[in-house]
């Protein structure tokens, strides 16, 4: 359930956003990341249906949780990429991904060109986690269209995985 697009609260307490989550159904932008390795990729590059999981840090409970079941889910499926950003760094998220045999989906540190949290606007402006990424779930089509997206009311919380994936499989049955 999400109360607003331009706001999430954190445990409770009401946190603005940039600006509002991009709509379904508009283009979604493209971003330059850096992956675990230090080299840079584009959300672009990906091809095929693309899953966007935006997440504060992965060295919290909920959002290790959110990715390793994401990672699960999606290796069940043909032609889906799961991307995973957030503002960690690079080593970090090799590591998350190396002990949690995180295989069926791209890191992607927005922490070197922050064009993930500008141009998607889910950069928290206040509170403890000011600075980092809320807690989204985009679900992009193979021409670039956002069919799919959830802006988790509060970033303690996870995302609806069930929505998430029927968006997913909807997708890959048309």
């Amino acid at each position: 359930m999400q109360a607003s697009l331009d706001s999430v609260l954190l445990n409770g307490k009401r946190i603005q956003l940039h600006d509002e989550l991009p709509v379904i159904g508009t283009t979604a932008e493209d971003f330059t990341f850096v992956k675990p390795d230090l080299s840079e990729d584009s959300f672009y590059d990906i091809e095929g249906v693309r899953v966007i999981l935006a997440l504060p840090s992965l060295d919290t409970g909920t959002c290790s949780k959110m990715t390793r079941m994401f990672n699960e889910e999606l290796s069940k499926r043909e032609g889906v990429t799961g991307i995973v950003v957030s503002k960690d760094l690079p080593f970090a998220m090799r590591r998350f991904c190396e002990t949690n045999g995180i295989k069926n989906i791209v890191a992607a540190s927005d922490y070197r060109y922050n064009e993930f949290t500008e141009e998607y606007n889910i950069k928290m402006l206040e509170g403890a986690l000011k600075g980092l990424i809320a807690r989204a779930v985009l679900v992009v089509d193979k021409k670039g269209k956002i069919r799919y997206t959830e802006l988790v009311e509060d970033v303690v919380n996870e995302p609806d995985y069930q929505a998430a994936l029927e968006a997913v499989d909807k997708l890959l049955a048309s």
